[in-house]
């Protein structure tokens, strides 16, 4: 059974644990305020870029541009996006389990990753699976920088070839309380399904659509790629906050059911005391009497 002395040192390690979590949760709050503002402001031009050029694309053949070229899938590029760091709850379990999944349906084909977060690179190295490239300590700062050199790397792989198509896979931003993973397929660019029988119509390009297209393709890339990483950075600001703050609350049960269980041994330590002083005052009493 514990004494009380241990009791009161598991109620006070608890508490400095306590005041951790607390902090941790504080600087998330902070920090998923600024986070959130920034992926606000990108959603809305990444949205219409990739509207734009779907519908771009759907009105243009495939070989007008390398990066509208449409391949058998044999190659493939996966680019997992988690964290630095953990005690976000389930934020980094999630991807990698669905990253898993992907590669496990994918088996037939070769396929190599990108990953984007220490926690993504230490389990696919663990695991031995090819690593394409590797992007860790990003997170603090992101800038549109490491976007554009991820970027040249994917397009320069794909119009050599080297690639047939590349999906992006990350925690997408719902709300404070709510993160999903998502699939999305970067490259080939996707192209609108035209239904009916009507053509499409087409639009006059000025310089050229080859032109437009080798300024505008590129530039989604990249653009796509930096709206993923602050989708992530986001989400798991989020669930760093949710999961601080569950730990916190049950680290206050922790404490007061140690607090309950304390005074209970001191109640029971008390009355053993008062037991034994009254036991020994009767028996004096039968002595004198005596």
């Amino acid at each position: 059974m514990q004494s009380i002395k241990d009791i009161r040192r598991r109620i006070k390690s608890i508490s400095n644990i306590q005041q951790l979590t607390r902090a941790m949760k504080m600087v998330s709050v902070a920090r998923l305020r600024r986070a959130q503002q920034r992926i606000l402001r990108a959603r809305p031009y990444a949205r219409k870029m990739t509207e734009v050029l779907n519908s771009l694309a759907s009105r243009t053949e495939p070989a007008l541009h390398r990066l509208l070229a449409e391949r058998e899938e044999k190659r493939i590029g996966l680019m997992v996006v988690t964290s630095d760091k953990g005690l976000c709850g389930s934020f980094n379990s999630n991807i990698l389990r669905k990253a898993t999944e992907f590669l496990e349906e994918e088996r037939g084909k070769e396929t190599l990753l990108y990953l984007i977060g220490r926690k993504g690179r230490d389990y696919f190295r663990r695991r031995g699976y090819p690593i394409k490239e590797e992007l860790v300590d990003i997170f603090r700062d992101i800038s549109f920088g490491y976007a554009t050199t991820l970027g040249r790397e994917i397009t320069e792989s794909y119009s050599r070839e080297e690639l047939d198509s590349v999906y992006l896979l990350y925690n997408e931003f719902k709300s404070a309380l709510r993160q999903g993973v998502v699939v999305e397929k970067l490259l080939p660019i996707q192209r609108l399904k035209i239904e009916g029988p009507v053509a499409p119509i087409d639009y006059i390009y000025e310089p050229s659509a080859r032109v437009i297209f080798d300024q505008l393709l590129p530039l989604h890339i990249n653009i796509q790629i930096y709206k993923v990483l602050l989708e992530s950075a986001t989400s798991e600001h989020a669930a760093r906050m949710t999961a601080m703050d569950n730990a916190t609350s049950n680290a206050m049960e922790m404490i007061d059911h140690l607090t309950l269980l304390r005074n209970k041994l001191r109640q029971a330590a008390i009355t053993k005391e008062l037991i034994e002083v009254v036991t020994a005052a009767d028996a004096l009493t039968a002595e004198t009497e005596i």
